[in-house]
């Protein structure tokens, strides 16, 4: 009996009942912890970039990818939030003394940072 050209490559089959079965596995990936900025990542590459998600899937990259996203979104926002605050002085004081100010202002950052984050990191190619 002739190799298939799977056997030629060092590929092997299982028999079960009368069907051979290719005996392929995904290599081993570490399942790091993802966010929220990691998972809305995973979302964006499922249904925009589904070719890129399954290859990387099959690479074994996806969730290092994922976690490495999440991780730099994260600080992002953080540094964003931080400077914005800076550059509206937007102190302690101003909580203590108006807080639905305070709140409405920085609901208002939070939007804006999380707006930048997706649009520089998370929707992106």
């Amino acid at each position: 009996m002739q190799k298939t050209s799977f056997e030629q490559n060092g590929g092997t089959y299982r028999t079960v009942e009368d069907y051979r079965i290719p005996n392929i596995t995904l290599p081993a990936e570490a399942k790091k912890a993802i966010g929220v900025w990691g998972l809305k990542r995973k979302d964006h590459l499922m249904k925009h970039k589904r070719v890129q998600f399954n290859i990387m899937l099959m690479n074994g990259t996806l969730w290092t990818h994922l976690a490495e996203v999440d991780d730099q979104a994260s600080d992002m926002f953080s540094r964003l939030v931080e400077q914005m605050k800076v550059n509206e002085s937007i102190t302690e004081h101003l909580k203590t003394e108006n807080q639905m100010e305070w709140v409405a202002r920085m609901n208002n950052i939070e939007a804006r940072a999380r707006e930048i984050v997706n649009h520089e990191l998370i929707f992106t190619a």
